[in-house]
């Protein structure tokens, strides 16, 4: 007997945005179901373009020779981790290692090339296991053209005369003297004239959003997004000769501080107290006796990263004989096991009051006299009753939980935090932002460029795009329309019609892999035509080969 097949639509028209309790079914009923769901269309049907296995190995040995020479010294939780720097890790420009990135076929891939890169030669396995979340690592490498193109001072001074940049909103102006911080912003927009005049001052400068100006930092953003699952954002930081711009605090995300010129002078204090390891928010600004002795006092020179995890007090200061600039690339950011259950939880209580009458049935007429804060020190056994009741409905929640509804809301949520995809030259030929549609000798040309069922399709990007549902429809979240500027545009999403739910995930779970439009499991040749157009308008899929315009029909 055939297993019954449960669509995609089955599984997700349950979901609401805030995560109502799904009517008639359980969580777990839903789960038993989605494990009855038919192999979509097997392999026979897929087409890869093979790339060679030799070559693609060539790359990552190539980027990565250096990274395997340190197995990772296992410490303490909070004790820093400092890299030796007796080898001088050389490695290639920037510019020729995102050229490489483009030949590899796998953005999660890329990813991981590129963060090893970041913070080679410690191994990306052991940073993980061993220091990510946990404690501080200094890498010195003495090689001041590490980060070489990832941004400059030159560059800085472009965007101010080139870009609206406005005080407050792109830029800060601060100082941090005799334990006092204070901004500095004029209102409008930042031109040189003043910003390098509050420089010469002593002040600090800091641009909040450089990949919305600089191409390198968004690519760079954009394929390390990749890395953590989340937003991966980052803030440049310029300061003159002794001086310090910012008072002792701790922040709510995983820094990477990439020295990019000159050097600084960084002091790490380990979180005063359990309720600050890994905080929900950044601190205020702390005082210098409320802090402590630092864990790690080092000076980072230009081609050197220094990485702390959320809760990690820090502190930075200029050397009187050098300017600094630097960047944080950040992440992590409201990632937590806890921001998950914000969202479980709630739901979870939904669907258990529609389907369990335990917690349908009505509060003892008298609790009011005997619970509560006023009555927290009261000697009274029903206190222990009720308490006892509370902790058995609480131990039934997970019967109810739909972890994976609460984790495609948090998805949503991610997916409007990333930077659109920087795409490669293959892949902005192969893209709608590609196609051979144009103005030329004073008329349109290739208009309707052609897909059929032997056209070859994969998604752009790993993490690009993701089926989610407001409760009486399916739509796609995708990345490919976002801003530059975080949040500037609302979560970009479109309807598709129910019947092409398991086409979207067939496309999904194929990545990296082409498939043919024919084997998009549709109920006809025109859904499978339409859906691919309506993905490739959208720029979430790109096609193996250059799109060509049908042929032109002469009429006699």
């Amino acid at each position: 007997m055939e297993k019954k097949h449960m669509s995609a639509f089955e599984l997700y028209k349950a979901l609401q945005p805030d995560l109502p309790p799904p009517a008639k079914k359980s969580f777990q009923q839903v789960k038993v179901e989605a494990k009855k769901k038919k192999k979509k269309v097997n392999g026979s049907a897929v087409t890869n373009v093979k790339k060679s296995k030799t070559n693609k190995k060539k790359i990552r040995n190539k980027l990565l020779k250096a990274a395997n020479k340190e197995e990772g010294k296992p410490a303490g939780s909070n004790k820093p981790q400092e890299v030796e720097d007796g080898d001088k890790v050389t490695g290639e420009s920037l510019d020729a290692l995102l050229a490489e990135l483009t030949r590899v076929n796998n953005s999660r891939e890329r990813a991981s090339l590129l963060f090893q890169w970041l913070i080679r030669p410690v191994p990306a396995k052991a940073f993980f296991s061993e220091t990510w979340e946990k404690k501080p690592v200094f890498v010195p490498r003495k090689n001041p053209d590490y980060y070489k193109g990832l941004f400059s001072t030159a560059e800085f001074d472009r965007i101010l005369r080139e870009e609206n940049v406005q005080y407050g909103v792109n830029l800060d102006i601060t100082s941090y003297v005799n334990g006092k911080r204070e901004t500095h912003n004029p209102p409008g927009r930042a031109l040189p004239f003043t910003v390098w005049d509050f420089y010469e001052s002593g002040c600090s400068v800091r641009l909040l959003n450089p990949q919305a100006f600089c191409s390198t930092v968004w690519n760079v953003l954009s394929i390390l997004q990749e890395q953590f699952g989340s937003m991966a954002g980052a803030n440049v930081y310029l300061t003159p000769p002794g001086t310090q711009g910012f008072a002792p605090h701790y922040d709510d995300i995983e820094a990477f501080v990439v020295q990019l010129e000159g050097k600084k002078h960084w002091r790490v204090y380990n979180p005063r107290s359990e309720e600050e390891v890994l905080p929900v928010l950044s601190s205020p600004n702390f005082d210098q006796a409320e802090i402590g002795k630092p864990i790690l006092d080092v000076v980072l020179e230009a081609g050197d990263l220094l990485y702390f995890p959320r809760g990690f007090i820090h502190q930075g200061n200029c050397l009187p004989d050098a300017h600094s600039l630097h960047i944080t690339i950040s992440s992590y950011q409201k990632n937590s096991w806890g921001d998950l259950l914000q969202k479980v939880i709630p739901a979870a209580l939904g669907v258990a009051m529609e389907e369990d009458v335990a917690f349908r049935r009505g509060l003892p007429l008298d609790y009011l006299t005997y619970m509560g804060v006023q009555n927290s020190d009261k000697e009274d056994p029903r206190r222990a009753k009720f308490l006892s009741r509370i902790e058995s409905l609480m131990k039934k929640l997970p019967n109810y939980a739909p972890v994976d509804a609460a984790v495609d809301q948090k998805a949503k949520e991610v997916l409007h935090d990333c930077l659109p995809p920087v795409l490669t030259p293959n892949e902005l030929a192969t893209s709608v932002q590609g196609a051979a549609t144009r103005w030329a000798d004073g008329t349109v040309k290739d208009v309707g460029v052609l897909i059929t069922t032997k056209t070859q399709i994969k998604i752009i990007r790993a993490m690009c795009a993701r089926l989610c549902s407001d409760g009486d429809a399916v739509h796609i979240c995708y990345t490919t329309d976002n801003s530059r500027v975080y949040h500037k545009e609302e979560l970009q999403s479109f309807e598709i019609q129910t019947e092409h739910t398991d086409a979207v995930e067939f496309l999904i779970h194929s990545y990296p892999k082409f498939v043919t439009v024919e084997s998009l499991p549709c109920d006809s040749v025109q859904d499978k035509i339409a859906l691919a157009e309506l993905l490739f308008e959208k720029g979430i899929i790109h096609t193996a080969e250059p799109l060509k315009s049908p042929p032109t029909v002469h009429s006699h």
